[in-house]
């Protein structure tokens, strides 16, 4: 297994996108698990950290609703391994799963409906925009800062004056991801609005302030 790129998901935990490549084909790797849906299901509710995320490295070509259930009620796994491999196999899922993603969207868990939304921005899925939008103003900040991260990725237009309105959150981690949508979107704001908007010294937001004065020049909002 390749492993391709380094995947941050907004300072909540770090996964691997992986790329598999000369790995035996999907029946072969049934035979070798034993697997079949009662198998699978049971191995992802009840196995080892280690069992779990083997069993999720060989599932990203499933489109069986139970088990993308499950998948995806890994994402609020107690081990972080896990939740990222849940993640990175939903990921590389080339099915056409965005359903089942967006309905997740509403689950009772806030790590699944923050990285849920940040699954659907990374497969580009702008049809979950409108479904994310509705994210920003979840009582729960780290998923307000993952569907803000998310619609900045997906360059969603329609949520420009929500980066700006964003900006006023109570929660830093939030505005940064507002901050960084509007870099995203190259959208005009001056540097002192920053400045009035954070309080705090901190290095990221002066790197991201330095980002907004090469996109805006002298102008500004």
């Amino acid at each position: 297994m390749v492993f391709k790129d380094n995947l941050k998901l907004k300072g909540y935990f770090q996964i691997k996108w992986k790329k598999i490549e000369n790995i035996e084909p999907l029946l072969n790797r049934n035979e070798e698990f034993g697997q079949n849906l009662e198998n699978i299901l049971k191995i992802l509710e009840f196995g080892s950290n280690n069992e779990k995320i083997r069993i999720l490295e060989t599932l990203d070509n499933i489109d069986d609703p139970e088990i993308l259930e499950k998948i995806i009620s890994k994402l609020d796994d107690d081990d972080v391994e896990v939740r990222g491999e849940a993640f990175s196999s939903l990921l590389l899922n080339k099915n056409k799963i965005s359903n089942f993603l967006i309905s997740n969207l509403n689950a009772a868990s806030k790590n699944i409906r923050g990285f849920v939304s940040l699954v659907l921005a990374n497969r580009n899925d702008t049809s979950a925009i409108p479904a994310i939008i509705k994210l920003v103003k979840d009582e729960h900040y780290m998923v307000r800062s993952c569907a803000l991260g998310a619609l900045g990725h997906l360059k969603a237009q329609e949520a420009k004056g929500i980066f700006l309105k964003a900006l006023s959150d109570p929660n830093i981690e939030v505005k940064k991801s507002a901050l960084q949508g509007i870099i995203d979107l190259k959208i005009v704001i001056s540097e002192e609005k920053i400045k009035e908007v954070f309080k705090e010294n901190d290095h990221e937001v002066e790197k991201m302030i330095s980002s907004i004065k090469k996109i805006n020049g002298p102008e500004g909002i």
